[in-house]
């Protein structure tokens, strides 16, 4: 049996992942999805204490941390903290970016404005153009998480991990991570498994997805 922490992207929860819970549960595995603080002023560092906790509270080993989208920075960070906890993590079509850069610097500077004008309260809306099954359940996300920079520790170069890519063949990936893309170079040794789809395989592939993370 393989214990699992489920680390959710902007705008979504703990629910995201009902269905590859769902089917990693039935396949004899333990799963903990989270719901990460979405309150406004909720930064990365918080989010991170919270996956921490969940560790922690549950005295959790061995884990397989799994982030998703903006939880790939969340999980990059943890796992690092907590190297002693984890077994492997997994990045679901995200990656380790390098030290001190955050999810809104990799995104082009017209985004970057017509992201700051849409923030209220220091939240980001749910945008339109996410799949409507995203729109049902997500809220608005606090700006503050994904402005501030990833972090790690000597101990997260040890952790084994793998990269679940849905938005680009594998090849290309691969050939990125052997060219040192900067949002790549921290991959280098690990496993890239391909799951062609959306952005949003949790929705979109969930059986095909657990069964993936269960076959790790």
């Amino acid at each position: 049996m393989t214990t699992f922490v489920l680390v959710p992207g902007m705008w979504l929860g703990a629910s995201a992942w009902r269905d590859v819970v769902s089917r990693l549960t039935a396949l004899g595995h333990s799963a903990y999805p989270l719901d990460l603080s979405l309150e406004p002023g909720t930064d990365l560092d918080a989010h991170v204490a919270e996956v921490i906790a969940v560790l922690e509270k549950n005295d959790l080993r061995d884990v397989v941390l799994v982030g998703h989208s903006y939880g790939g920075m969340v999980v990059s960070t943890a796992a690092g903290q907590a190297a002693d906890r984890i077994g492997r993590v997994v990045y679901v079509d995200s990656g380790p970016l390098p030290d001190g850069v955050s999810q809104f610097d990799t995104t082009a500077p017209e985004e970057q404005e017509q992201t700051r004008a849409a923030v209220v309260d220091g939240l980001v809306p749910v945008p339109a153009g996410v799949p409507e099954a995203v729109r049902a359940e997500g809220r608005p996300h606090p700006f503050a998480s994904v402005t501030q920079g990833v972090h790690y520790t000597p101990e997260y170069a040890t952790l084994p991990q793998t990269l679940v890519t849905c938005s680009f063949p594998a090849d290309q990936v691969r050939g990125m991570i052997a060219a040192g893309h900067p949002f790549f170079a921290r991959l280098q040794g690990a496993d890239v498994v391909e799951l062609m789809g959306d952005h949003w395989p949790m929705y979109s592939r969930p059986t095909d997805l657990a069964d993936l993370l269960a076959n790790l």
